[in-house]
């Protein structure tokens, strides 16, 4: 179980696809196939059957398309919420580029250092970030800055370290026991893949579908917020009362995003939300 509740909390999770550039280089694709030709091609080389066509790839292979965050940050002992998400404008080309989602997601994190929270953060969207950064070239000293010793300051890196909490190496389990964030949330009344599945991002990615990926990607920030509450309740960093003013504090947070155009799809997230908690039974 993690051992500190910081006062500035990234609950995070990035979308990645299959990198039609790191096919072609990789496995020398002729110029002429499409890029969907070429993911296809990476899917075969990655053991595709006809069972699981889209088998996971190593994530070095993938690109980063999107990243979301939920920010807790308390001033004057009150916490505020706020939901951040990359590309910013999904329909500008120049922000969705891979080298602005990432480069810029990790100068913030360097710049204001947050506590990071993740499910499966150290094993997948931490390392993704960290090995697509160097294949890109991008420069992040402040992110990558360590103390002498991990208890001395800010440390993403170190294993166990408080500042990248990874709630399914908390919650544990091996092999056929792993659970899902979508299985931990659900059976908690809180949302988890109802709309869509990972898989189809890639689909999505290669026919240009950036807003719906974006808003995919937000749905898992607060599943991944939500649930890291729900441990932190477990944990005794807040009581009863306080764990459901924290859950009203985000309610009342999304509706209030809901004012912009952009974020009026938060509206699916707040009835699946209500309907799972109606479902289990859940009062938070």
């Amino acid at each position: 179980m993690f051992k500190t509740v910081h006062p500035l909390v990234w609950a995070f999770d990035a979308e990645w696809a299959p990198d039609p550039r790191a096919g072609r280089i990789l496995y020398r694709c002729p110029p002429e196939l499409s890029d969907p030709e070429v993911v296809v091609e990476m899917w075969r080389q990655g053991g595709a059957t006809e069972e699981d066509p889209t088998p996971f790839l190593k994530t070095v292979l993938c690109r980063v398309v999107s990243i979301a965050a939920v920010q807790r940050r308390v001033k004057n002992n009150t916490a505020e919420l706020s939901l951040l998400w990359l590309p910013r404008d999904v329909d500008d080309p120049p922000q969705q580029a891979e080298a602005h989602v990432i480069g810029t997601f990790l100068q913030a994190l360097g710049k204001h250092r947050p506590q990071l929270v993740g499910y499966n953060s150290h094993g997948a969207d931490l390392k993704i970030l960290v090995q697509r950064a160097v294949v890109q070239g991008l420069s992040a000293p402040e992110f990558c800055r360590r103390p002498d010793k991990p208890w001395e300051g800010v440390d993403y890196f170190a294993r166990g370290s408080e500042m990248n909490i990874d709630l399914l190496e908390i919650l544990g389990a091996w092999g056929k026991s792993t659970l899902s964030l979508n299985e931990v949330a659900a059976l908690s009344g809180i949302p988890g893949k109802f709309e869509t599945e990972g898989e189809q991002v890639a689909r999505m990615w290669l026919t240009g579908r950036w807003r719906e990926i974006v808003e995919y990607n937000c749905f898992d920030a607060l599943t991944t917020y939500l649930v890291w509450l729900r441990m932190a309740h477990f944990a005794g960093y807040f009581s009863a009362e306080q764990y459901r003013e924290e859950q009203d504090l985000l309610r009342d947070s999304m509706i209030g995003w809901m004012d912009k155009p952009e974020l009026q799809f938060l509206e699916k997230y707040l009835e699946e939300w209500e309907r799972l908690q109606q479902a289990t039974g859940q009062l938070g």
